[in-house]
Order: structure tokens, then sequence, then C-alpha cells
């Protein structure tokens, strides 16, 4: 008996409703439809949904729209393109929803007894999130998906062997884990969510415990601050800035046909003269602030200003040219011709291969003004990448510049998606923006004789320098880092590389 109270305690909480402070699932499966299916799956979702949605309140069941939102969603889908949606876009929209009562509460039980997050999403669905940041340990209990041919989806669920008469099926899921003769000690829950007063969630039955973590009636619900996410949220992937709603996805849908108009406008303004294009573009709701410093001006006849600066989108360096009114050259690794053709700034294409690349950048520099990205990647948050050292090495002084941009709708970035459309789904927003700051000249260790080290030692200070003027945090992360996070891969492409040369005998 005495052995009894030193067992650990288990917990188990509901995902949607107690972890996450909305308990709709909409947006969740939404974005697995757009992201791994396309905008006509999403848009057969979005005109479903009022109808499964009362169809379910007519019968008051809460199985029939979350069935067809899952084969709506999931049906003939790749087991690899939902597991990535899962991984790389969904974290983001968890995390902004996660309520910070719930998740102190159940972190407090972190490595003592087992942990179980219950949820009516597909088990997929959820388990990325779950594990990567409430924890390794806990067991994410949701329903299983069917999978033909071992590949793909077929829209429907595996019974649950808890589920009985009608039973709730994230209890039926619980149970068949727990198995029928166990109990969780603890049982977390939000009371008078989901509109209905003080109805608890079902998994609550095998709870010896019942613990309420927060009652929006007597306090509104509060999201758990970014300073207090388990791990930081650096990579995420995805076009959608906003949280998918029904609403906003409706306004999202009646928005693109004026969107693609108003894009295509913005891109054309980019080739008119400087000047013209700044103030048209604004007309447009494209806003671009820049801060000039003494460097702004040019360097001379055969010598061009070197500008470093972070990586926010492919139109980083068009915008800087729009700033400063005068061409710049950008280097780029694997810029598709699309973007190339609609560049109205010269482009100059690397290889990776350090020695040629060097000689590529001073060619262009003697030629004009050069502005490089040393992060190699677009980040989306407020941190900076490891810069790379290379444009240390190719000239007397490097210009910092500082870059901010952002839209309300679309991200004009993606990784797993079609990279030659990132401007344009950035020039869709209702009303972009940019902010460039140019920063200090810095002086290089260019012809010291000590490059390694040195031009190591500058890229970081450079990627100090910056991260400082915009308030982000400087991290060693790479472009590598990157990639295998969202993509599985290592994001080199080998149509940009040289050819490797054969093995020596």
């Amino acid at each position: 008996m005495a052995a009894s109270h030193h067992r650990c305690t288990s917990v188990a909480s509901e995902l949607e409703g107690t972890l996450l402070i909305s308990g709709s699932l909409f947006p969740y499966f939404f974005l697995v439809a757009l992201e791994a299916g396309g905008p006509l799956r999403a848009l057969l979702l979005l005109a479903a949904y009022p109808l499964v949605a009362l169809l379910g309140a007519a019968f008051s069941s809460d199985d029939l729209p979350l069935l067809a939102m899952t084969f709506l969603s999931t049906a003939g889908l790749g087991v690899g393109d939902v597991t990535a949606v899962a991984r790389a876009t969904l974290p983001r929209f968890f995390l902004t929803d996660l309520r910070g009562s719930a998740f102190r509460a159940l972190s407090r039980h972190a490595g003592g007894g087992e942990r179980y997050v219950v949820t009516r999403l597909p088990r997929l669905v959820a388990e990325p999130f779950v594990r990567e940041y409430l924890g390794v340990d806990v067991r994410v209990v949701g329903t299983e998906l069917r999978v033909v041919a071992g590949k793909r989806f077929s829209g429907t669920v595996v019974a649950s062997p808890g589920v009985v008469g009608g039973g709730d099926r994230s209890l039926g899921a619980l149970v068949a884990v727990l198995g029928r003769d166990r109990i969780v000690d603890v049982g977390l829950y939000c009371s008078g969510i989901a509109g209905g007063g003080d109805r608890q969630p079902a998994f609550l039955q095998v709870c010896q415990e019942r613990r309420v973590v927060s009652a929006p009636e007597k306090a509104p619900a509060t999201p758990l601050p970014r300073s207090e996410y388990p791990r930081p949220l650096v990579f995420h992937d995805g076009r959608l800035v906003c949280r998918p709603d029904p609403l906003a996805c409706l306004a999202i849908f009646l928005w693109l046909p004026l969107s693609v108009l108003l894009s295509v406008t913005r891109l054309l303004l980019g080739f008119l003269p400087h000047g013209a294009d700044l103030l048209l573009a604004a007309a447009t709701g494209f806003r671009i602030r820049g801060t000039l410093g003494g460097a702004a001006e040019p360097a001379g006849p055969g010598r061009g200003t070197l500008f470093a600066c972070n990586h926010q989108t492919l139109m980083d360096p068009v915008i800087l040219s729009t700033v400063l009114r005068r061409k710049v050259t950008a280097v780029t690794y694997s810029l598709s011709s699309f973007s190339e053709l609609i560049a109205p700034i010269p482009t100059a294409r690397l290889t990776r291969d350090r020695g040629r690349d060097s000689r590529i950048m001073q060619g262009e520099l003697t030629r004009g003004d050069l502005v490089v990205c040393p992060e190699g990647t677009t980040c989306r948050e407020s941190y900076l990448l490891r810069f790379s050292p290379l444009f240390a090495e190719i000239a007397g002084e490097v210009t910092p510049t500082a870059v901010q941009a952002g839209g309300t709708m679309f991200h004009g970035s993606t990784v797993r998606g079609h990279k030659w459309l990132d401007a344009v789904f950035f020039l869709m927003n209702p009303a972009p923006w940019y902010e460039i700051r140019i920063l200090t000249p810095v002086a290089t260790c260019s012809g010291s004789g000590d490059g390694g080290a040195s031009s190591l030692h500058l890229a970081n200070c450079v990627q100090r320098v910056i991260g400082d003027a915009l308030g982000f945090e400087c991290t060693g992360l790479t472009r590598r880092d990157k990639y295998r996070m969202i993509a599985g891969h290592d994001g080199v492409d080998a149509r940009s590389s040289p050819p490797k040369p054969p093995p020596s005998s």
C-alpha cells in the first residue's frame, strides 16, 4: 500500500478546447487539404463545411463533420505529403493557439507518470506538434487513418476497438491504448467550451480525478507567450499567414481574382524608372520604407558597393534597388528561370564552388553594386541564420543591410511549394510592406592573409549588427538545417552544383 503513494501520476488532456484555446478542427483539416492536396481540394472542403456542420448539429453528432472533413482533406493523398504538412506547417498554428494555463498544467507532470494528449484529429496530424513542443514522452491518442497500398490514405479511419454504442471516438481510442481495466489518475479540461456549458470531454470518464485548468467565464484564455515556448519556432512552411477559420478562408478565395491582377501590376512596376515605381507601388497599397546611410551613395567608377542583407523574400534585392534608386546585381544559387525573367535587376548565378564563386562576385563588383544574402535561404521568424563568410573575402568593405517584410494573407517564401511563385504570392497580399535599413559600413579582412578565421569572425559580426538593428536573435542554424527539418533533404539543387570529380584510383 505504501508503494502506491510513490507511484508516478498519469495525466491526460484534450488537445482542442483545452490545450488549444479553440475547439474548432476545420483550420487544421483545411491546411492539410491546401498544402498537401492543392487549392481545389481546399475549396471543396470549404464549400462542403457548412452543410456537414448543419447535418452534424441536426443529428447531434460530432462524428459526421469529423469524418466528412477527414475524407475530403486526406482521401487519395500520399502519406509522406500529409506527414510533411503536419511536421512543417501545422505546428505554428497550434503554437499560436496554445493555452498557457493548460500547457503549464501538463508540463508540471513532465518526467513523472505517463502523459496522454487526446484529440479528435487523426493521430498523424497532431503527433509531430505534440512530440516536438509538448514532450517526446507524451503519447498522442487519436484516430488512425486507413492506408491503401502502403502509401496513400483512403480518407476513412480505422475504428477504435474501445468505441461502443455511439461512444466518443477519442474516448474509444484512449480506452484502446490503456486497456479496459486501466484508468488515468488526472484528466485536465477547460470548463464551458464549445458552447456546451459545463459539458465535459468524454475521455474524462476514464480519469480518476478531473481538474479544471481554465474557466473562460472567469478569465479570458491567454495564449502561451513566445518566450515560454518549449523550443523556439524558427522554421515553418505553408503559404497562409492567418489562421484559416471558415470566414477567413472565404475572404481569401474571394480576394484571389483581384489579388492575381494586383500582383501582376506590382511586378510590372519594377520595370519603371526609379522614383515612379516607388510612387505607383504606394498607390497599389505596397508600402516601402527605406532608411539610407552614407554608403547609399555610389562608390565610384570601377568599384561597386557590397551590400550584405538578411533574407526575407526573393524580392529583397529588388526592393533594395528601388530604395537606392539605382541598379544592383543580386547573386543567386538556384533561382528559377521564371524568377530571373521577371527580375527587373541583373542576377549572377553562383555554383557552390567557393573559388569560382569568389571570382564571379569580384568581377560583378568591378562593374557595379552587388547584394548578397549570406544566410543562403529565407527565414520568416525573428531569427538570423548563420552567415556564410564568403562575402567577407571579396571586398575591402561591406555594408550591412537590415530587411523586414510582411503581409497579412500569404507568405512570400516556401520550401515544399512552387518557389517560382514566391514573388507572386507576396505581392498578392492586400497591403504588403517592406522596410530597408542601410547600416554603417564595416571594414573586411580582404587581402589581410588570414582569410579563414577573419572572414568567419566578420560574418558573425555583420550578423550581430543586423540582428541588433532588427531585434532578431542570431543563431548557428543553416540552410541545410531548414531543409532537413521541413523537406527531409539538404536542399541542394544538383543542377546548380558543379559535377563532382571522379574518385582517384
